[in-house]
């Protein structure tokens, strides 16, 4: 990891030294900037995601990390002492800052991987309900008419094809909790 004063972190965001600063922190796993103002950690953010083309997670737990959460991917807000502006401001929210782990690990692979499952569930039902339009006009002979009654089309919609997804999102745990912490390799996936 590489760690940064606010005093070094403004003569490095300067045009002569970016490239030098990037190609340092490309090596790094993680950069953690102390003591520097809102402005410059909301332009360190800017530059990794726009030059570097990475995935930027800012944690703050005060009003001056607002700019940087809201730039970056992900914000996390910690509730503590200094108020609520970086909770209003971010995308999650913890009480303590040990619960980011969990926060990441768990609950972040639980997220994307209920997501994609219901992102490939709306796919296969609406592929299905226009394969079945399809293959209708074909027996009508391309008349227009319509195939079923609004209210049934509506109770498709708002029964049958919601209700699954929502208990399912829900519900869903692929991996235990107890192995995710255990092995924080398989957020890689």
């Amino acid at each position: 990891g590489l760690v940064i004063d606010g005093r070094t972190l403004e003569h490095v965001l300067h045009d002569s030294l970016q490239n030098v600063f990037l190609e340092l922190t490309e090596k790094c796993r993680a950069v953690i900037c102390c003591q520097a103002t809102p402005l410059q950690k909301s332009v360190l953010v800017k530059l990794m995601r726009s030059k570097l083309k990475a995935m930027t997670l800012a944690v703050g737990d005060g009003a001056n990390d607002v700019s940087m959460i809201q730039v970056a991917d992900t914000g996390v807000g910690i509730s503590g002492q200094e108020g609520m502006q970086a909770v209003m401001a971010s995308d999650f929210a913890i009480s303590q800052f040990r619960h980011l782990r969990k926060l990441l690990l768990v609950h972040g692979h639980w997220c994307y991987t209920r997501l994609t499952n219901m992102v490939l569930y709306y796919f296969y039902k609406n592929v299905a309900y226009v394969n079945l339009l399809f293959w209708y006009q074909f027996f009508c002979g391309f008349s227009g008419t319509s195939m079923t009654d609004y209210w049934i089309l509506i109770l498709f919609n708002l029964l049958f094809t919601s209700v699954p997804p929502i208990v399912y999102g829900v519900l869903d745990k692929d991996v235990s909790a107890e192995i995710l912490m255990e092995l924080p390799q398989l957020y890689k996936m």
